[in-house]
């Protein structure tokens, strides 16, 4: 009880609530027959115990990237970009790691939220804010082991750019940290740009969270509810690659 007023206290301040957060877990045997894959790791566990998955591909060494897919469980499309990154042949030029489904329980359910029912991108202890409803927030920031599990991943790994795909406002966020970035990533993906302010309830999301505690920027993209399976494993990958300044082998 303690710790919950003085948790409350420091949010009252406006101060950002101190979060341990564990490590992310041993690396794990990469997976036969998947040339692009170099490393894998489990970062942490959904509140029903799934594995949360990162796939590390392309060449170590570099200022990694990360792309992190499903954080709404009810917004799958967008994570076959990222699977076909991880499925198909050796990729180069990037150090690229890919969460293609940061929400399981939600996606087992095909539910937005997790399975305490919050939705994770308002759990993030930047602005967060009590909020209920669809944007469920948590009884305070941080709460939930997929929320804890992506801030210690990303504190590891520190990545250059983080792009966050979501579902269904067909656009790439501008009013963001790096905006020159942010166009080119809407010129590749053939996406309008648009300021994505949650109508008025972005507090507690991931990338005002990285972008605020991070030298590296993040960035979300948005696309359609619906959107054609040709362009998410056949065109989005490439120009993924392209906007990274990456390429596919010749070869697996």
């Amino acid at each position: 009880m303690r710790r919950l007023l003085a948790a409350l206290g420091l949010l009252a301040a406006g101060l950002t609530v101190p979060v341990t957060t564990a490590p992310a877990t041993a690396v794990e045997a990469t997976s036969p027959g998947r040339p692009a894959v170099v490393e894998v790791r489990t970062i942490g566990h959904s509140v029903r115990g799934r594995p949360i998955r990162a796939w590390r591909l392309g060449e170590p060494g570099k200022r990694p990237m990360v792309l992190i897919s499903t954080m709404h469980g009810n917004e799958p499309h967008t994570r076959r970009i990222l699977e076909t990154l991880r499925d198909g042949r050796a990729i180069r030029g990037v150090d690229l790691w890919v969460v293609p489904t940061y929400n399981p329980d939600g996606l087992a359910r095909h539910s937005r939220r997790n399975a305490h029912g919050v939705d994770l991108n308002r759990n993030f202890p930047f602005r967060w804010a009590d909020l209920d409803g669809n944007y469920e927030s948590g009884p305070r920031p941080a709460s939930e082991p997929e929320t804890r599990a992506m801030m210690a991943f990303l504190r590891e790994i520190n990545p250059r750019r983080v792009l966050s795909f979501h579902q269904p406002l067909v656009g790439v966020d501008t009013d963001t940290k790096d905006p020159g970035f942010a166009r080119k990533v809407a010129r590749a993906l053939r996406l309008p740009r648009k300021s994505l302010d949650c109508g008025g309830l972005c507090h507690g999301t991931m990338t005002m969270w990285f972008n605020h505690h991070f030298a590296g920027s993040a960035l979300t993209v948005e696309y359609g509810a619906r959107p054609p399976r040709r362009r998410m494993v056949r065109q989005a990958p490439g120009a993924v690659l392209h906007v990274l300044g990456a390429h596919r082998t010749s070869r697996g």
